[in-house]
């Protein structure tokens, strides 16, 4: 036998024995185990089944569900429960239509160890330098904005403020306003579910999951609202297709390639080259600001970022929604893959709109302390043209110009639902960055 094996004491604190159904003592469990295996302790709490844990959820699998204590044996050995040929009857008993596959997922894995892993590790690397890539080039972009801004507040160069016309020009239709607040409602929710399983050892993650209920109950709201994330990017896609293809010929030489690459739509061109060298030259004091068309690069970037993050937080979230049916023809392996990438790409997301994509639209010193214009979709006529000079000159070159003046959307109950609206989502957004950044400083855990 071996010598330094458990004992009793080891897992049942002699004076402390209690029902090892009660959650507190689920949740002990894991701790006592890691005792004798710190590795697979770290690991576990890394997975689902652990923050799960952390959380408070009572129902989901802790070590002594898949070690079977009193009959804890090596994996090699053909009695184990987590042999490869019982894997299948032991996932099994919480887990519905298990399948091989499904049974090989690997929930020790230590992503950043190529030696455990090599196709989830590249995964991994993959993601940390998209996320170090992402936040420093626009940490820098934002940076250089930040300061040539400040100086142009100072020296009076955003004439915009001083309109003086009384004319007010129509940017977004109502339809994009009330998709946007849909968008906005969603991310948000989705965030706040999301977060707390990120980072489960915060106590704020603790209070933040009780307050919706639990694990269980946010994971529905959750869902709830990537149904209708889904559905509002099966609408771009439609919109993008009638734009491309069934809208009527506005010229001659007017088809979907000439579309594609026009200034009505979001698809990158070499203007965007030469827009990024100009803003680049404005911020370094050595050129005037460019005058834009009606996207300018960063809004470019913000909607097929959402084409990307869809296809990489939507797919790898259905994975780990419907695992037994990926598991069908998906090896074990891949759901590892679904968790580095669903977590990472959610951080990358939310830290992006909560830092970048605030400061483009809100935070620089021309817009603080907010941008009003995507809640009523109006701007006033002098802000439209210094912002969008191009965009207004070849308006006047076609005369439709007064297609786009309207009277300004006003009242004061108007005003103050979607001000308020705003201000709540922006301080959501600003007190979620806080706590993702107090989590990375290693704040107080559980």
């Amino acid at each position: 036998d071996d010598a330094d094996g458990p004992v009793c004491v080891d897992c049942h604190a002699s004076h402390e024995i209690v029902d090892p159904t009660t959650y507190e003592a689920r949740h002990a469990s894991a701790r006592n185990c890691g005792n004798c295996h710190e590795e697979y302790l770290t690991t576990f709490r890394d997975s689902f089944h652990g923050k799960a844990t952390n959380l408070g959820m009572s129902t989901v699998a802790v070590c002594a569900d898949c070690h079977t204590p009193h009959k804890n044996l090596p994996a090699d050995d053909p009695r184990s429960s987590v042999h490869p040929d019982n894997l299948v009857a032991t996932c099994g008993t919480c887990h519905d239509d298990v399948t091989p596959n499904f049974a090989s997922f690997q929930p020790h894995n230590d992503p950043t160890d190529p030696d455990d892993h090599f196709g989830v590790y590249i995964v991994w690397l993959f993601m940390t330098s998209l996320l170090i890539g992402v936040f420093a080039f626009f940490g820098i972009h934002d940076l250089l904005w930040l300061q040539r801004s400040w100086v142009g507040l100072k020296r009076g160069e955003f004439d915009a403020e001083k309109a003086t016309s009384g004319q007010w020009v129509r940017r977004f239709t109502m339809t994009n306003v009330r998709t946007h607040a849909v968008i906005i409602t969603t991310f948000l929710v989705l965030a706040l579910t999301g977060l707390p399983l990120k980072f489960a050892d915060q106590r704020w993650a603790i209070s933040m999951m009780d307050f919706f209920g639990g694990v269980y109950y946010a994971g529905l709201i959750h869902r709830g609202c990537a149904i209708l994330t889904f559905y509002y990017f099966l609408s771009a896609l439609i919109l993008s297709f009638d734009f491309l293809f069934l809208q009527k010929k506005r010229t001659p030489g007017d088809m979907w390639l000439t579309r594609l690459f026009g200034p009505d739509s979001l698809c990158p061109n070499l203007r965007d080259i030469r827009d990024v060298t100009g803003m680049v030259r404005w911020f370094l004091f050595l050129g005037p600001k460019p005058t834009f068309e009606r996207w300018t690069y960063w809004e470019k970037f913000d909607f097929l970022a959402v084409f990307w993050g869809m296809f990489a937080i939507g797919g790898s979230g259905l994975m780990l929604w419907f695992p037994e049916f990926f598991g069908y023809f998906l090896p074990g392996w891949m759901f590892n893959v679904a968790t580095i990438v669903h977590s990472d790409e959610a951080l990358l997301a939310t830290g992006f709109i909560f830092t970048v994509h605030f400061y483009n639209t809100h935070g620089r010193p021309e817009k603080f302390p907010m941008d009003f214009v995507i809640f009523n979709g109006q701007l006033p006529k002098e802000e439209f043209i210094e912002e969008r000079g191009d965009q207004w000159r070849r308006y006047e070159e076609q005369g439709i110009t007064e297609d786009f003046v309207c009277k300004k959307i006003s009242g004061p109950l108007y005003d103050f639902c979607f001000k308020a609206f705003g201000y709540i989502a922006l301080f959501t957004g600003i007190a979620c960055l806080f706590l993702m950044i107090f989590a990375f400083m290693g704040g107080s855990g559980h």
